[in-house]
C-alpha cells in the first residue's frame, strides 16, 4: 500500500509550534534581564541620597574630600540615567547603547577599584585611595593643618568630660580619640583622666615608641603630633571611602553582567526572528 500522504496543514501547525516555543522562552529571558537591570539601577539612587545626606567625616574638607563625594554622585546619576536609557531603547540602539554604558560602568569600576586599594595607582589622579590618603596626612604642611582642624573639633576635650562619668576603656575609643587624644599603650603610663597621663619610668629598648616622646598632658598638644594620630585620622577616613569602593565595585560588575546578557539576549532573539 503507498504511504498515507501527510496533511499539509498539520505539518504547518507541527512546524509553527516548534517556532513559537523557543521564541517565547526568548521572550520571558529577555523581559526577566530587562527587569533585573532596571532594578539594579535603584541602589544607585540610594546611595547618591546617602552621599548627599550623609555628614562629611572629621575634617575631611581640610582634603577636599567632599569633592569626591560630589563627583561620585555626578557619575552615579549619569550612570543611572544611562543605564535605564539603554535598556528601554535597546531595541534602537542596541549596539551604540551597548558601548555607551560601559563607559560610565568601567569608568566608576576603576574609582571603586582605587577606593579599596585594589590596586596602586597615582596619587593626583583619585582622591581618597589609601596611596593619597598617606600621602596628603603624611605631609606635614598638610598636618599642620589638620591637626588645628582635629583639635577645633573638640573631639579630645569631649572625652575628657565623658570619661569622668564612666569607666576609661581604650576598646571604646575611636581610631582619632586612641591615637590624638591619649598616649600609645606601648608607653605604660599611668592613668589619671582621658587626655592626662603620667610616665612611670623612662624605657628605653626596641619596643619604645617616639611617640611617647612627643605625647604631653596639656589640652592644645597631647598626642596630636604623634604617628598615632595621623594613623587614626586615615583610619576613620579609610572606613567611609573604602564601604563606598566596595559598593560601587559590586554593583558595577553586576550591571556589567546584567547588560552583556541582555545584548546578547536581544541578539538572539533579533536573529532567532
Amino acid at each position: 500500500m503507498m504511504a498515507e500522504k501527510a496533511n499539509p496543514t498539520l505539518v504547518a501547525n507541527k512546524e509553527q509550534d516548534q517556532v513559537l516555543i523557543p521564541a517565547s522562552s526568548g521572550k520571558r529571558i529577555l523581559f526577566l534581564l530587562t527587569t533585573i537591570t532596571f532594578l539594579l539601577s535603584f541602589p544607585i539612587i540610594f546611595c547618591v541620597v546617602w552621599l548627599l545626606y550623609t555628614s562629611q567625616g572629621i575634617c575631611e574638607h581640610v582634603l577636599a574630600l567632599p569633592k569626591l563625594q560630589i563627583g561620585v554622585v555626578v557619575g552615579l546619576i549619569v550612570l543611572f540615567v544611562v543605564s535605564n536609557v539603554v535598556v528601554f531603547l535597546k531595541s534602537r540602539f542596541l549596539m551604540l547603547g551597548f558601548i555607551i554604558v560601559m563607559v560610565p560602568l568601567i569608568v566608576i569600576l576603576t574609582v571603586g577599584l582605587a577606593l579599596i586599594g585594589a590596586y596602586k595607582i597615582e596619587t593626583q589622579m583619585i582622591l581618597g585611595t589609601p596611596t593619597w590618603l598617606k600621602t596628603m596626612v603624611y605631609n606635614d604642611n598638610n598636618w599642620k593643618t589638620i591637626e588645628s582642624c582635629i583639635y577645633s573639633t573638640r573631639t579630645c576635650q569631649d572625652l575628657a568630660v565623658q570619661s569622668l562619668s564612666y569607666d576609661f576603656s581604650r576598646s571604646h575609643l575611636s581610631p582619632i580619640e586612641s591615637g590624638c587624644c591619649i598616649p600609645p599603650s606601648v608607653c605604660d603610663m599611668e592613668y589619671v583622666n582621658a587626655t592626662f597621663w603620667e610616665n612611670k619610668f623612662e624605657v628605653y629598648d626596641d619596643s619604645y615608641d617616639p611617640d611617647c616622646d612627643l605625647w604631653q598632658s596639656k589640652v592644645t598638644k597631647l598626642c596630636y603630633s604623634c604617628n598615632t594620630c595621623r594613623k587614626g585620622f586615615i583610619n576613620t577616613l579609610r572606613r567611609k571611602w573604602y564601604k563606598l569602593g566596595i559598593f560601587l565595585v559590586a554593583l558595577t560588575i553586576l550591571l556589567i553582567v546584567c547588560h552583556l546578557l541582555l545584548f546578547v539576549a536581544t541578539m538572539w532573539d533579533r536573529h532567532a526572528s
